[in-house]
């Protein structure tokens, strides 16, 4: 802004800007001028987006399949090679949801016009599009196997290099990417491995019977390979996060799935009681962490504290005069003890707060998980009292 333009806003009168001075991107083109408003970063995590972002796109073309498997691929040359086994995503039709051909989704913006649902990730409205990462890649290279043909495309800094080309038969069905990301924009094209790992593998526990393979073929000794498969899911998860930490496994472990139509979801909740110092709760919605909380959350916080004072009531652990214990104690530590957990929502509508979508809203969501947990934990302290007594004696001084 010139000092004339400030000078003539501050005193009140009109912005000097009218149509004459604006300037109107054509296609992609805005997307290459401001590469850090669709990746958040030029830097290696805005690097690290675009990797997901078509990894997301891969796993929900599988979430449909019984076999689902992604492959990740950091080729020796450069670039990245992502490939799914899912049926396909014509180049130039419609897919088989209706959705846009593969080559509108490389070429146009579609975020916030599609609806995700709760069995996909929530890639298109929140994630990294495969726009924007054929946008900021000098060459991208799409291929289709599907009815037995596959079928090859190119595009180059988001322009398509020609038609597409039939490669061969096929005797799979998969989308193929291959992607360079643009070093004249990133400040490093070298993803780590090791942090992507860590995504992958948090993805495998959030879809138990997805099969994630990452594989490093950039080492002068030889590629690495990382497989991520997790058939237990958020148990799965809680189990890893309390070994992580002190070496041993959970003993005492609750963990339940449940379909609510009043939030027209699923919530996948799997919760540890140990002897440790701190405690530990993390939720994700559509597949995505929510590392600023939210309803889900604040309802399963809810729900273990109304499960615990009413059993501890019941048994006499805790008098009627005795104040309820608040749910800051069970994302905490009592005593000693400790509560890991990781609450999974996946919704057909979720609703975020902020423009940054790492916190879930809607009161209907809090209200349906805090039921469900104090109705399952209740119920598992019922089943083993001395268990129970380990568990809650903590809390009730």
């Amino acid at each position: 802004m010139s000092d004339d333009a400030g000078e003539g806003f501050a005193m009140g009168g009109e912005w000097p800007y009218d149509a004459a001075r604006i300037t109107v991107f054509e296609g992609l083109e805005a997307v290459r001028r401001r590469p850090g408003m669709y990746t958040g970063s030029t830097g290696v995590r805005g690097l690290h987006r675009m990797v997901l972002g078509v990894v997301e796109h891969a796993v929900n073309e599988t979430v449909a399949r019984r076999s689902r498997t992604v492959e990740v691929t950091f080729l020796a040359g450069g670039g990245v090679r992502i490939a799914d086994d899912g049926p396909g995503v014509p180049l130039d039709a419609p897919a088989d949801d209706g959705g846009p051909s593969l080559e509108q989704r490389l070429c146009h913006l579609y975020a916030g016009k599609r609806v995700v649902g709760r069995s996909r990730l929530w890639a298109w409205s929140g994630g990294t599009e495969l726009a924007v990462v054929n946008a900021l890649s000098t060459r991208t290279t799409a291929e289709v196997c599907r009815e037995g043909v596959r079928r090859v495309r190119e595009f180059a800094r988001g322009t398509v290099l020609g038609p597409p080309v039939v490669a061969g038969p096929a005797d799979r069905t998969g989308t193929a990417l291959t992607f360079h990301p643009d070093p004249g924009i990133f400040e490093t094209v070298d993803a780590s491995a090791a942090a992507l790992g860590e995504q992958l593998r948090e993805l495998a526990f959030l879809y138990p019977g997805l099969g994630l393979t990452l594989t490093d073929e950039r080492p002068a000794d030889g590629p690495g390979v990382q497989r991520y498969r997790h058939p237990g899911g958020v148990r799965d998860h809680v189990t890893a996060l309390c070994a992580a930490r002190s070496g041993t496994p959970p003993e005492h472990l609750l963990a339940f799935s449940l379909e609510d139509p009043r939030m027209a979801g699923v919530l996948d909740v799997a919760l540890a009681w140990r002897q440790e110092d701190r405690g530990q709760v993390i939720g994700y919605a559509n597949g995505r962490a929510t590392p600023h909380g939210g309803t889900h959350l604040e309802g399963f916080l809810d729900g273990l504290a109304g499960a615990v004072t009413s059993y501890t009531r019941a048994c006499g652990l805790l008098s009627g005069e005795a104040p309820a214990i608040g749910p800051e104690a069970m994302g905490s530590e009592a005593a000693g003890y400790a509560v890991t957990a990781v609450v999974s929502v996946r919704l057909d509508e979720p609703e975020f707060t902020g423009s940054t979508l790492t916190t879930l809203g809607g009161a209907r969501v809090r209200a349906c998980v805090e039921e469900a947990v104090r109705e399952h934990v209740r119920g598992w302290l019922e089943a083993d009292p001395e268990r129970a007594a380990r568990v809650v004696g903590p809390w009730t001084g």
